[in-house]
């Protein structure tokens, strides 16, 4: 029922937010904490502030935490008092840790990769100056060290505006996950030099390492060997590698199977890492893939075949190892591209998909403005013509307590409230137990959970409510669809007296179908100040997803972005040495035509390469995670993604070995045989 009140006062506070204040008494009688109420948490409050003059707030604290010894009550102060004002900032700034390891970890280990690659070609266009050098006694250790060095450099020079860029964007970064709900606005952005300080250690080391691995082989060579290398490449690739490289191929092909075991995002974010897994295999094994595949190839070639045609063939043969070193990072940005966007993409429609099937319901009745629904919706819902079935609904946060390895652990989720009438307007596809017996300190489960975490069917299990209370509540059902409805559903009765106005937040209500059921709840909505009525239709545009998904999306576009731009510097660099192939070339009387069809060819089998193989390696990952949420052997996602990310190949591929060889072919052989 509406109730005036009468204004006493205007507040002006600063980072508060705004709202209405209401007297001691009055807003106890309206949570339902007045001392006369009949409430589970009647005469209750949830927080007592304490006030103290300068400098005693020490020895207040002490004196208070003496008078509440063994109560039961806990006493904070400091930055400890914003977890108990707000509980979810606690269990976020966990989450925030979880979140900037598992990013940093990607970033660092896809940084490393395509730094190594770069150096490799780096140290490889220096190899005739090392070989010189380990000639007039440079020690292998020398070698290693300064490529080290002269790579340290580089890195400094691009530390100092990546860390500046990183913290102009870390508050507009904070505001997205605020925005998608990962993070409550209640917790602050924290400005430290500790961060920079990470990156800067984490950064040096990686390319440090890459630098002396790439120099490895060219370092440890003797003198003699080293010098007359310096002009060619090393023509037999390394077995320990390739054997390195396939086993990581069939490591990922084996991690691939988590989605069939985990139909949770956590399982399906392994696809992923699956697929960087097998790329970085396909750069250690490439080298020995591609010189087979060129000497098949050039053994298949008919007598008539074109000049160009051939050389680039034969130097797809000779040169393997150079080739490999270009197509594994634009097949690890196939396999990148394709395995993180289908991976949220098939999230997104598994999870879309629960919801539609599970959700019976054609409407929904809510009250925004009001913080709940008022006291008699429900019963009027259920006297309009045409309602079929209505039954209260409600989400909370609940932080789920268990062990994991024989080590504690804990998940803060959300958690759907339900009554057992609920099994009229929702199907979460239960497999065991029964909704109907959701009364009391009950829950239902996901599959999954109650398999991962002994929560099967009359398992008690320790949860921590939204306002921090800790229940212990009894399984009465075991669920599917966890995916759409999360991994807990709590009971009403549990719920109550725990949530922040104590209303039903919203009534789920099925039909007919017919259109007076649909006119008779607009009727009621619109004579009833507050109240809502929409659809129960899955969103389209994917708002409703977990927050999980944006913020790895938002990785895709980053790295790509970072791999795009690895990748062509690479493509040039690689193309820029072989001055003195071409000048060669020349020489013996090969046109400027016939090098460019060459380079061209050559620029032709490098994206068919990387095409295939970042197919292949994305084919098991991504068919075994169709299969494992969506229960096909396919993944969900845009019809114009494979398109659009083979046509970026071919274009990088091509304008990043075109450009290079019309720059070199401006140069008169002659000249370009001395700069070599």
């Amino acid at each position: 029922p509406a109730v005036a009140y009468r204004i006493s006062a205007l507040v002006d506070a600063p980072g508060a937010g705004g709202g209405v204040w209401f007297a001691d008494r009055t807003a106890a009688a309206l949570a339902g904490r007045g001392t006369g109420g009949e409430g589970p948490r009647s005469g209750t409050v949830d927080l007592i502030g304490l006030r103290t003059a300068d400098g005693a707030g020490g020895r207040v604290a002490d004196a208070v935490r003496e008078e509440v010894a063994g109560t039961g009550l806990r006493v904070t102060t400091g930055a400890d008092r914003g977890e108990a004002v707000a509980p979810g900032v606690g269990s976020a700034r966990s989450l925030l840790i979880l979140l900037a390891g598992s990013l940093g970890g990607i970033v660092l280990l896809i940084t490393g990769f395509v730094v190594a690659g770069a150096l490799g070609v780096t140290i490889a266009g220096q190899r005739r100056d090392l070989a010189l050098m380990r000639a007039v006694g440079a020690t292998p250790r020398q070698i290693r060290r300064l490529a080290a060095g002269q790579s340290t450099v580089v890195a400094a020079l691009a530390l100092v505006p990546g860390v500046a860029a990183g913290y102009l964007l870390a508050g507009r970064f904070r505001e997205l996950l605020a925005d998608r709900d990962v993070l409550p606005d209640e917790l602050p952005l924290t400005v430290s030099p500790l961060p920079a300080l990470a990156t800067v250690l984490l950064i040096t080391a990686a390319v440090r390492l890459s630098a002396r691995c790439a120099s490895w082989r060219t370092s440890r060579m003797p003198a003699t060997e080293a010098v007359a290398e310096s002009r060619s490449e090393p023509r037999t690739p390394s077995r320990a590698r390739t054997g390195a490289g396939l086993l990581l191929i069939l490591g990922a092909s084996a991690l691939s199977v988590v989605p069939l075991l985990s139909r949770t995002v956590l399982g399906a974010s392994v696809t992923s890492i699956a697929g960087i897994l097998a790329a970085i295999g396909l750069a250690l094994c490439g080298p020995a893939l591609v010189r087979s595949a060129g000497e098949a190839a050039v053994r298949r070639l008919r007598p008539g075949v074109a000049a160009p045609t051939w050389l680039a063939l034969s130097n797809v043969r000779a040169y393997a190892l150079r080739l490999s070193g270009v197509v594994s990072p634009l097949a690890m940005g196939i396999v990148f591209v394709l395995t993180y966007t289908l991976t949220q993409t098939t999230v997104l429609a598994a999870t879309s998909d629960d919801t539609r099937t599970g959700t019976l319901a054609q409407y929904e009745l809510t009250a925004p403005a009001l913080g709940g629904l008022p006291d008699g919706t429900l019963s009027a819902v259920r006297d309009v013509p045409g309602v079929r079935a209505a039954a209260p609904a409600g989400t909370t946060t609940v932080v789920w307590e268990y062990e994991e390895l024989g080590e504690p652990a804990a998940e803060s989720a959300p958690a759907m409230i339900l009554a057992p009438d609920a099994r009229d307007v929702v199907d979460l596809g239960v497999t065991d137990g029964g909704l109907d017996r959701l009364t009391g300190a009950t829950v239902a489960v996901s599959a999954e959970a109650a398999r991962t975490r002994d929560a099967g069917l009359g398992k008690r299990v320790p949860l921590v409510l939204g306002d921090g209370a800790r229940v212990e509540a009894r399984v009465v059902a075991v669920y599917d669809r966890g995916l759409g409805f999360g991994p807990v559903v709590l009971s009403r009765q549990l719920a109550a007296g725990h949530t922040t106005a104590g209303l039903d937040q919203r009534v789920l209500v099925r039909t007919d179908g017919t259109s007076r059921a649909g006119t008779g709840l607009a009727a009621l909505a619109a004579g009833r100040p507050g109240l809502a009525v929409a659809g129960t239709a899955a969103d389209a545009t994917g708002a409703d997803a977990p927050p999980e998904v944006w913020i790895n999306l938002a990785v895709v576009v980053v790295l790509l972005g970072y791999l795009l731009l690895s990748i062509a510097n690479k493509l040039v660099a690689a193309t820029a040495q072989r001055r003195t192939e071409i000048a060669a070339l020349r020489l013996v009387g090969t046109t400027p035509r016939q090098i460019r069809a060459m380079m061209r060819r050559e620029a032709t089998v490098i994206a068919a390469a990387a095409l295939v193989t970042g197919l292949l390696l994305s084919a098991v990952p991504l068919a075994l995670l169709g299969q494992g949420l969506l229960g096909r052997p396919w993944p969900a996602g845009p019809a114009w993604l494979l398109p659009a990310v083979a046509a970026t190949v071919a274009l990088t591929s091509y304008l990043t070995t075109e450009l290079p060889t019309r720059h070199a072919l401006r140069t008169p052989p002659a000249d370009g045989l001395r700069a070599g």
